[in-house]
């Protein structure tokens, strides 16, 4: 009986061990077997390739930037293309007049002159040139006798002149200019104590003063004063020198000639000014 019963107890005890490693053998395995690797979201590594899609499309948009220097250029440019002459000149000069033709042979030169003139300029060379005149014209101690105006005299000449102007440039500092054109010229003068006999004939110089209009100067005295009004020419020229402040000094040579009446008037005065 001992003996059955060690035996069953010894079955019994086998079959609980087998049971109980079969249990822990069952439980260990999903510990030691390791786990299924979860899907996991793709990293912003992952994603990077699209950037290269980005840079490649900066390109397209940078002419939009290389158009600024080239607006910076042209507006330079147009800068450096600022014109280099003005629209309006205005001059202001004095100066004597240095008689010619029949007026030397009645007036003495010396007579003081003065001019006040604008020009309009279309460009740097060409422009349009307008003038106001005066010019003593200083009777001869001669003319005087013939006159027979004891008391003295006074004569002098106010034009207005009208040139086309041809600036030449010939360094930054010094330009030279030429004119010609038409003018109006008006002559007039006095005569002081005049002991001349109304009727009487006509001399040279009563020709010249506008006082015959035939062969005998007026009876009713008006011969002592003069009013003539003639149309001419003019030819000039000039030489400037700019100064720092951009006025310029200038010096003016010209020849002026007028007629009415068959009698003449010649005058070539010598300026100097400024003119800005």
């Amino acid at each position: 009986m001992i003996g059955k019963f060690a035996t069953a107890m010894a079955v019994t005890l086998l079959i609980l061990t087998s049971l109980l490693t079969a249990r822990g053998s069952a439980q260990t395995t999903p510990a030691d077997q390791p786990a299924a690797a979860a899907p996991t979201a793709p990293t912003p590594d992952a994603q990077t390739p699209a950037a290269p899609a980005t840079a490649a499309q900066q390109p397209a948009a940078q002419p939009n930037n290389n158009q600024e220097p080239a607006d910076e250029e042209s507006i330079s440019r147009r800068k450096k293309r600022a014109r280099d002459y003005k629209n309006w000149n205005y001059n202001i000069g004095v100066g004597a007049n240095v008689d010619s033709g029949a007026t030397k042979t009645f007036v003495r030169g010396g007579g003081v002159g003065g001019t006040f003139g604008v020009a309009r300029n279309a460009n740097k060379y060409l422009g349009l040139r307008a003038d106001f005149i005066f010019a003593d014209l200083p009777l001869r101690d001669s003319t005087l006798q013939l006159a027979q105006a004891s008391g003295g005299a006074s004569s002098y000449l106010l034009a207005l002149t009208l040139d086309p102007i041809i600036n030449v440039p010939v360094t930054k500092v010094y330009s030279a200019y030429v004119l010609f054109g038409g003018g109006f010229y008006h002559r007039g003068g006095s005569l002081h104590d005049d002991t001349t006999v109304p009727g009487s004939g006509c001399n040279p110089f009563w020709t010249w003063w506008g006082a015959c209009s035939s062969l005998a100067i007026p009876l009713n005295g008006s011969f002592v004063s003069s009013n003539q009004n003639e149309f001419g020419y003019n030819v000039g020229a000039g030489v400037a020198r700019k100064m720092p402040s951009g006025v310029e000094i200038y010096a003016e040579y010209r020849l002026m000639h007028g007629s009415a009446n068959n009698t003449t008037t010649d005058i070539r005065p010598i300026t100097i000014g400024v003119r800005w």
